[in-house]
């Protein structure tokens, strides 16, 4: 996740040198002789981010107010959420006391708080400025239908952001039977989707990082390591570089044919696949990467060549990437490539048990799903993960994972495909 402000026709995948690059010329094959890289020579790589403006936030409520316009909806109400801080950059822990925002189809955005919370509201507020209250033994429900009829909104559709939970959504039903409730996709969606040049960066930086983590990780692999004890490196090594670590799901072993891991005990061996999937946040912008190595040992053939072939197949989903074709697509290209090389076909294993790739932003997965029968056509601003897992069950999976996003020109990578199963993040 890499801050520059460029136009998505300059931002390319040629950004994403920066992790890589603090440890260039260093072969990281996943082997206890090669020579350790520390977390105390670590330094973070967010000196340059920027994060996102007032200004950017206001042209969102904007685009927001013109599709409410173009969908015949009155209103939006946000819950807690990643819209919540989408819209208004408002961080707000979803409690049983309901606070909402509302973004009107004309006006200023409103908010709806507990009284005893709101100038504790009042100091993060960036966009809007009016909080309505209600006490404690108060209905928030009522407050909100009051606060609805404030903008003149008496009747029509009010639309519902998809982490606004059911309890407020009822509440306020109940309250208010002339209106009607309906989804806010219509508005939240294209809005969160197509992200702008400030949310590429941010993107870029955060998968700078994880590269760069792994790339450590992978020279610290040690015989007998567990899957915690390299998940706790990766996570400690993000830190470091400056993200907020969202984890790393690390497979060993006969447990990589598992797409999300196992709870039973894994520790490296040689000869072992080592399957890391990590991804942090910078700004509340998220990474998602997967690099899959062979401890310790030469890989086997068979090892060799699924690596080869899951790298053929993510490369097949890439190229299919192309503006104007449907998401779809990409699924379709990778997929095709196993089904010809004896996998599958569709779910079955051994082959790819899920879809091709998930849109990814500000939430680890979002809308733009590459998985068949998504027939959104791709378009400059979205963003998405390309990762065709092939699992061989009872002996092991790879997975090699990269986020793309679509330029003016066409697809970019944010990092770019590992070059070979022993050289994951060059």
């Amino acid at each position: 996740m890499n801050l520059r402000r460029r136009s998505f026709l300059k931002l390319s995948a040629g950004s994403a040198a920066t992790g890589a690059a603090l440890f260039s010329g260093i072969n990281v094959f996943a082997s206890s002789t090669k020579k350790n890289l520390s977390l105390d020579r670590l330094q973070k790589m967010t000196d340059d981010v920027v994060p996102i403006s007032l200004q950017e936030r206001q042209s969102r409520v904007a685009k927001a107010q013109k599709l409410m316009a173009e969908n015949n909806i009155a209103a939006v109400i946000l819950d807690s959420g990643t819209s919540l801080v989408y819209f208004t950059g408002i961080h707000w822990w979803p409690s049983e006391r309901t606070m909402v925002a509302i973004i009107p189809a004309k006006g200023e955005v409103k908010y709806v708080s507990p009284a005893f919370e709101a100038d504790r509201l009042r100091e993060l507020i960036k966009i809007g400025n009016e909080v309505k209250t209600w006490e404690e033994h108060e209905s928030p429900y009522k407050v909100i239908v009051s606060t609805l009829k404030d903008y003149g909104i008496n009747g029509g559709n009010i639309g519902i952001e998809e982490r606004l939970r059911f309890f407020v959504l009822d509440g306020v039903r109940k309250e208010a039977p002339n209106l009607n409730f309906i989804s806010g996709d219509p508005v939240t969606v294209p809005c969160r989707m197509i992200k702008s040049p400030a949310e590429i960066a941010l993107l870029q930086k955060a998968n700078d990082i994880t590269l760069a983590a792994i790339k450590i990780a992978a020279s610290n692999l040690k015989e007998g390591m567990s899957n915690g004890e390299l998940s706790s490196f990766i996570d400690e090594a993000q830190r470091k570089l400056g993200g907020n670590s969202d984890g790393a799901l690390v497979n060993i072993g006969e447990a990589s044919a598992l797409p999300h891991g196992s709870i039973k005990p894994q520790h490296i061996k040689k000869g072992d696949i080592v399957l890391m999937d990590c991804g942090c946040t910078v700004e509340g912008y998220t990474s998602d990467i997967t690099r899959t190595v062979v401890f310790g040992a030469e890989p086997t053939k068979r090892q060799l060549d699924i690596w080869n072939l899951e790298k053929k197949a993510q490369a097949a989903g890439f190229a299919a990437a192309k503006i104007g074709q449907p998401c779809e697509n990409v699924d379709i290209a990778a997929r095709k490539v196993l089904i010809d090389a004896g996998f599958g076909p569709g779910y079955k294993l051994p082959g790819c048990p899920h879809r091709t790739g998930h849109g990814i932003g500000m939430d680890g997965h979002e809308w733009g799903n590459m998985v068949l029968g998504n027939k959104k056509l791709l378009e400059p601003g979205m963003c998405f993960s390309i990762e065709p897992t092939i699992v061989l069950p009872g002996e092991f999976g790879v997975r090699l994972e990269d986020c793309a996003y679509i330029a003016e020109d066409g697809a970019r990578w944010f990092t770019g495909q590992s070059l070979s199963i022993d050289k994951p993040c060059e």
